[in-house]
Order: structure tokens, then sequence, then C-alpha cells
């Protein structure tokens, strides 16, 4: 490799940050949008405390102070008739300006006994609440899985860059053959010329690969909330030097996804949600009952209010009982209502299912498929180096041709890069199936 593509490959640029799979597995959960998802479950959790504040005791504190001012007012009084004993007349009156105080303190407390409808939604918010939870797992799962791919994505670019580093050595090792031998008058000049091309254009497809690289090393920084400026290098997880592990059977799949996965679980409790709704509509066909208490201090001088406590006290104690009789037929439109939010949420979880057993079918064929095409392109590698080897042996002999060794080598390089390929699918496929099972994490890392 001359010096010049050295001096641009070797640019001042920083360590890149290794990560290991796991690593990005437990940083992918703890991505932009799985910590959204999150913040939406403390939405819940706090709108359950909201619907419970109202059956619990509800205590209020009002207190006040004013000054009434009455200007001339007149009036008539019934006074003694002097002329005309035991009769009364009317005499105009008029009274000058006054004014008074105003002062109150009071305490007012109110408690449901019964309300059908506000249990319910108390409820519902409970429900809601472990709708959500589940939804929070789902968003983690597809966020890991994203990270996962990301992760494979970057290796397979750093694994191709030393396919196409060892391509552009066997392009050097050509050259010097090729030189050796027209010198030792064995081969033509356009042998050497032909070589010389073949190196440039594999160190032209190295350099470009760079740019690969660095897009992915971004993708993955961003999607783990990291600056997209950090480079990452993906740490080799193992599995180009291992056989991939079996699939599982597609009914045991199928079982795991129907029993595990977190959106199923969330669609399950929404329909549970619709139902509840319609019990709070017809709540309203019922009686509420609920106890009220107050105790005032009123009166027009301040320190009778509020200092002396023998003066000024006024309590009330009340059992209220409130019935909607007839309200115009809206309880049993709501009632419809909510019968057909229950039939919509049953549709929409038996389409998910549906969906999601689709997913589960897709992903076990992919995997399979993929198996499968890994082990022919290992296949294929293995009888592309004998190849190789042979077209060498030819072109050294002095029978072949740079042509024929090209050829040979770009076999090589493709078969490996086919191999690395599909070699990383199979993970990601495995990883997807997974996903698409609700098995991706434990348990207790959700």
């Amino acid at each position: 490799m001359n010096a010049l593509l050295v001096a641009v490959l070797l640019t001042a640029a920083p360590a890149p940050t290794r990560l290991t799979l796991d690593e990005v597995r437990t940083q992918g959960r703890q991505s932009t949008t799985a910590l959204q998802a999150l913040l939406d479950l403390d939405i819940a959790s706090e709108d359950v405390r909201v619907t419970r504040s109202a059956l619990l005791p509800q205590l209020s504190v009002n207190a006040s102070v004013g000054k009434n001012w009455f200007g001339r007012r007149k009036s008539f009084n019934l006074v003694p008739d002097p002329n005309n004993p035991g009769e009364f007349v009317q005499i105009p009156v008029e009274s000058k300006p006054t004014s008074t105080g105003d002062y109150d303190l009071g305490f007012i407390l109110n408690q449901v006994i019964y309300d059908r409808a506000r249990w319910k939604q108390l409820e519902q918010s409970g429900v809601l609440r472990d709708a959500q939870t589940s939804q929070a797992q789902e968003e983690a799962d597809t966020s890991e899985l994203e990270a996962i791919r990301r992760f494979f994505t970057l290796f397979r670019s750093q694994a191709t860059r030393q396919v196409l580093e060892a391509t552009v050595k066997r392009s050097e090792e050509q050259l010097d053959r090729a030189r050796s031998l027209f010198q030792a008058g064995r081969v033509g000049k356009v042998e050497e010329i032909s070589a010389l091309v073949n190196l440039g254009n594999d160190r032209i497809t190295f350099v470009q690969s760079l740019t690969t690289l660095v897009t992915d090393q971004t993708q993955l920084a961003v999607w783990l909330t990291r600056p997209g400026t950090e480079p990452l290098e993906a740490v080799d997880p193992g599995v180009l030097t291992s056989e991939p592990a079996p699939a599982p059977t597609i009914e045991q799949a199928i079982e795991s996804a129907r029993e595990r996965r977190p959106l199923l679980k969330a669609l399950q409790l929404q329909v549970r949600s619709a139902e509840l709704q319609r019990a709070i509509a017809r709540a309203d066909y019922l009686p509420v009952l609920s106890a009220r208490g107050l105790y005032t201090r009123q009166g027009p001088d301040a320190e009778q209010v509020f200092t002396e406590p023998r003066l000024q006290n006024n309590f009330l104690g009340s059992i209220n009982l409130e019935w909607n009789v007839f309200n115009g037929f809206i309880t049993p439109a709501q009632t419809r209502r909510a019968e057909a939010s229950i039939r919509k949420a049953q549709l929409t979880l038996a389409q998910s299912a549906r969906e999601i057993e689709g997913q589960v079918r897709a992903a076990h064929q992919s995997l399979e498929a993929q198996m499968v095409a890994a082990r022919l392109s290992a296949e294929n590698k293995e009888a592309a180096f004998q190849g190789l080897r042979l077209a060498e042996e030819r072109f050294k002999a002095g029978a072949g041709s740079t042509l024929e060794v090209r050829d040979a080598q770009l076999n090589l390089t493709q078969a490996e890069l086919s191999l690395l390929e599909n070699r990383i699918d199979v993970e990601i496929a495995r990883f997807s199936l997974l996903r698409a099972m609700g098995a991706l994490s434990p348990g207790e890392t959700k």
C-alpha cells in the first residue's frame, strides 16, 4: 500500500470506543423512543393517583374579611297618632350612612360514600397504567432490536473493510509476481500493467468503504443517545467463527409470542379498559351517596370570629343522595358508544394477534433461509479459495494470465463478502425472531 493511501487512512482521528453486543443491547433499551414510552408510563401512574383523589376526603378552608357600607336611606315608621288615640300613622325617617364589618371563616369536608362511576374510573386508570407498562416494554424491545441491527451493520462494515484490505494485499502480491515474471521474460508488460490497474481499483474500493463505516458508526451512536461525532467500534461477537444455533420450531415460536409479546398484553388491557368504560356509563343509572360537613364562623367583628372560640360557631352536617332519573337518554347512548368501543378494541386485538403470528412465521422462515444461505456461502468461499490458489499456480508456471488470477481474486472476495453478509443476516434474523416471540430480553431487564 503506497504512502499516500496510508496517509489518507491514518488521518488523525480519536481512538474508537469499543462496544460489545451486550452493552449495545442494554444501552439500546434506553434510546429516546424507549425513554419517551417510560415517561408515558409515569404519566399513566400519576393518572391513577389523580383518579383516586376523588374518592378520598376533600377538605377546604375559606376565610374572608370585608366591610359593608350603607348610604342614607329613607323609610317609613309606624308611630301612634296623637290626634287619634289607639291608631298609628306612618312618618318618613331618613337614616344616616353606616358601615359594618363582615368576617367569615369556614371549613368544608366532603366525602364520597358510594359512586360506582368513580370506582370504575379508578379501576380503569389502573388498567391503562398496566397497558402502558406493556407498551413501554414493547417500545424497549423495539429499541433494543434496532440497536442490535445497527451494531451488526457496523460490525459488517468493519469486517468488510478487512476483506477489502486482504484483497488489496493479494493484488499487491500479484503485482509483485507479474513484475518478477516480466523481468524474467516469462510474461509480457501487459500483465504487469493489468495487475497495477487491478491494485488501484482495489485500493479505491477500500478507501471508499470508509464512508460506509463512518455512516454506520454515526447511526449506532445516535441511537444509543451518544454524540454523533463519537467513533465506535463493534467488538467481534464471535459469530464468524462459530456455527449458528438451531432455530426453535415454528410451534414453539408462535406459542411464545402468544404468551409473552408485550403488545398483545397491552391490547388485551385496552379491551378491559373499554369494558370498564361501559361500566362507567351504566353507573349513571345508580344513585350517588356522599357526606358533607360544614363549620363556619361569621360576624361583624374580627375579634369575635377569629379569637373567641365560644362565639359565632355554626355547624352543618348532611348526607346527600343524588339520583339522575332522566338525563335526555344520554346514558343509553354512552353505553352503546362504549359497547362499540369494546368491539373495536376486540377487533384490533384479534387483528394484531394474526399479524404477530404472521411476523413470527416470516421471521422464522427468514432465519432458516439465512442459515442455509450462510452454509452455502461457506462452501462457496472454500471453492473460491481453491480456485485462486490454482490460478496463482498456473500464473507462476506461465500457463495462466493476470486476467485469470483477477477473476479468481474477485470470486474469492465476493464469496468472502457473501459469507460475511449471510452470517450476520443470520444473527439479525435470529434477534428479529426473538423480538417477534416477545423473548428478546428476560423479564427482569424489562
